[in-house]
């Protein structure tokens, strides 16, 4: 008799040599929430604990053959997509994932810690918009990386009134932003990164009525790696275990701040998450 497999998880992402982002700590975020990670490589990112140096992309075949022949050997509960390095490759996931529309999607393609992608980044960023973001359940963004994607589809007059009315990115504006991507077809949107009345990270949930969630957590001390690759995997797993949205970003803010309480100084540079910290602390209670 066969046994039980763990849920399956597609992963298209950048190979970070740290593991701190992209697809090495997508697949231990998986397997810390019991599911077995299936990486496709986008991109090869160079740098350490400091910084992220550069990103090389990986040409568009590559990508799809990576994905298409999985996908016709396993079965998918879900699909994480992270870092896509060229505008090719998300032309050709958009196309991958369209094929399978049953199967929840959790989008999470900006990276704070690295510079813009030379002379294409616009174009990047507006082929993540048209193509990735409608087909996403869910789109996690910080409130800085939605003021800047909001920026295509505002004139420069309105972005210049905004930024010297206030420098802040005020709350109504964040959630008018939060509805033209809804509005484009992307069921949920988790803004990440604002900052709540007492100095708490404040992540909020969006979807077609508003507000669906806001949880504050407290920051923590220290500069960390690797905060945004582990919610967005955590949910992704949570989505493959079958929790509903709304559940499963609660359940993995709790594991990403759990992860990033524990975390370790592995070089001289930024703090990585710890995603097995249970599994420490299971070993010295039996001991």
């Amino acid at each position: 008799m066969q046994n039980q497999i763990s849920p399956l998880i597609l992963s298209f992402g950048a190979s970070d040599p740290v593991a701190a982002t992209g697809i090495h700590a997508d697949l231990a975020s998986f397997a810390a929430m019991g599911c077995y990670g299936l990486p496709v490589m986008t991109a090869i990112l160079t740098g350490d604990t400091s910084q992220i140096d550069d990103l090389h992309p990986l040409d568009g075949d590559l990508v799809d053959e990576q994905a298409r022949t999985v996908l016709e050997d396993m079965q998918v509960l879900a699909f994480k997509i992270g870092q896509v390095g060229s505008v090719e490759n998300v032309t050709v996931i958009a196309e991958i994932v369209s094929d399978y529309p049953e199967l929840p999607l959790v989008l999470d393609p900006f990276n704070a810690a690295l510079a813009e992608q030379g002379p294409e980044a616009e174009d990047l960023v507006l082929a993540i918009r048209e193509l990735l973001i409608p087909q996403a359940n869910l789109l996690m963004i910080s409130a800085v990386e939605l003021s800047r994607l909001a920026e295509t589809w505002k004139d420069s007059s309105d972005t210049e009134t905004e930024t010297r009315a206030d420098a802040n990115v005020q709350t109504e504006d964040l959630a008018d932003d939060v509805m033209t991507l809804i509005e484009s077809g992307c069921e949920y949107i988790l803004v990440t990164g604002t900052a709540g009345e007492t100095g708490e990270v404040v992540n909020t949930l969006y979807n077609e009525s508003g507000a669906v969630r806001r949880d504050a957590w407290q920051r923590l001390p220290g500069s960390h790696a690797g905060a945004g690759s582990t919610l967005s995997a955590a949910i992704a797993a949570l989505l493959a275990n079958g929790l509903e949205i709304p559940e499963a970003v609660l359940e993995a803010q709790e594991f990403t701040h759990a992860a990033l309480s524990h975390s370790q100084r592995l070089g001289m540079g930024r703090l990585i998450p710890d995603r097995y910290f249970w599994a420490r602390e299971t070993e010295q209670t039996t001991l």
